[in-house]
């Protein structure tokens, strides 16, 4: 009897580059590289990301794709020549879940911006009379997620990306080319900085507690709260949180309870279909600690902690976007973040150093009251990027 062997669907080679931006990773495409029912959003292109990240993975390893089994290494990002004026490149984000069949479209990636000039100079999305020989190439970004522009200072060596360097990023372990990254109008005026009206409130949480919370729109939503009153010191690894499931439950109902007050969903069960915000983050005064690599920082290195969660779990660093929240709130008066420094009773402050699980990080934001609202004109951070690897993910043909 002759067998006749089953045929299955090839597999898809689709151009891709895989990167470091900040302290994440991600897989970046040029739009007009990815199939063409990918190019538009819906089902496909979430597919088409899911299945190259490998994910959904019940093991939580993400063996069979690019992802790295946590939330800064899960992440993928859609570049194309941008129709904005005065804009060189409009930049998607992706955040993709590590065990459920879920793409986070609701914000922006801060680390991987740091990435997206050196690709768009890369791919000739940025018009080469823009690129100097030698020196550095000031990308305009349009953040689509967020609608907000971000620019990005690519430093140029004999007209190509300069991506090695002795700049030193906390988090990331070796030495890189420094990229200056300015968060232009992280609010838009028009919308609240505060969504309650409130620098800071009483956040009640059902099962949980009442605290203090000052819920900030800036970068991305985040939720800050005093790291004492939820019994932390705020020198915490990740290890004390990550590893303790019930703490990471109660954060997760106070991340959902947060996000109704904001205003960002309407029913608790919504928030699980939100998972990339809002974020929420605990800060405390400074103290010496030891950060997860072993280094010890002293007290009058920083300003303050600040921890932060990503997609359930605390961040082996700080992510971007939640570095611009804390400047923002840093900058005006009287939030938990200005409170945290102790710097004369909570005034704000133009520029803050926080100390995270790896280390430190200093980030600058410009704010004023304007007619009794805060607005935030840009923030400012330093951040390191390079590529990792070029050339195709392959998926198989019917995984999207």
């Amino acid at each position: 009897m002759i067998h006749t062997p089953k045929i299955h669907i090839p597999q898809v080679k689709i151009p891709a580059t895989y990167m470091r931006g900040g302290t994440s990773k991600g897989v970046f495409f040029n739009l007009t590289d990815l199939p063409e029912r990918c190019q538009v959003a819906g089902e496909a292109r979430d597919n088409m990301l899911l299945r190259v990240i490998g994910s959904p993975d019940p093991y939580g390893k993400q063996t069979d794709g690019m992802g790295g089994a946590t939330s800064s290494t899960s992440k993928t990002v859609i570049l194309a020549k941008s129709n904005q004026a005065d804009h060189d490149v409009d930049y998607l984000f992706g955040q993709v879940a590590i065990d459920k069949a879920f793409v986070d479209w609701s914000g922006n990636c801060g680390n991987l911006t740091a990435a997206v000039g050196s690709f768009a100079i890369n791919s000739g999305l940025v018009d080469a009379t823009r690129i100097p020989e030698n020196g550095i190439c000031t990308v305009r970004i349009w953040q689509k997620n967020i609608s907000k522009t971000i620019i990005a200072q690519v430093p140029i060596t004999n007209g190509e990306v300069q991506e090695t360097g002795d700049f030193e990023l906390d988090g990331v372990t070796f030495p890189a080319a420094e990229v200056p990254v300015e968060f232009i109008a992280p609010v838009d005026p028009s919308e609240a900085m505060f969504p309650t009206g409130n620098i800071v409130d009483d956040l009640e949480v059902p099962g949980v507690g009442v605290f203090k919370a000052t819920m900030i729109t800036a970068g991305i939503p985040t939720i800050f709260l005093n790291a004492d009153e939820i019994g932390y010191t705020g020198a915490e690894l990740q290890e004390a949180i990550n590893g303790d499931p019930a703490a990471l439950e109660r954060f997760e109902t106070i991340r959902a309870y947060g996000a109704i007050k904001m205003g960002l969903i309407t029913e608790i069960s919504e928030a699980e279909a939100r998972q990339h915000t809002p974020k929420v983050a605990f800060v405390a005064p400074a103290k010496d600690y030891v950060t997860s690599s072993g280094k010890a920082v002293l007290a009058s290195d920083i300003d303050l902690h600040v921890r932060a969660l990503s997609m359930g779990k605390l961040h082996h660093a700080m992510m971007g976007t939640a570095a611009v929240a804390i400047g923002a709130a840093a900058a005006i008066p009287g939030t938990l973040v200005a409170l945290a420094t102790g710097n004369a009773a909570g005034e704000g402050s133009e520029s803050v150093t926080f100390g995270h699980p790896s280390g430190t990080l200093k980030v600058g934001a410009q704010a004023s009251e304007v007619n009794g609202a805060w607005i935030v004109d840009k923030a400012v951070m330093s951040r390191s990027a390079r590529v990792l690897m070029e050339g195709w993910v392959r998926i198989p043909g019917d995984s999207f």
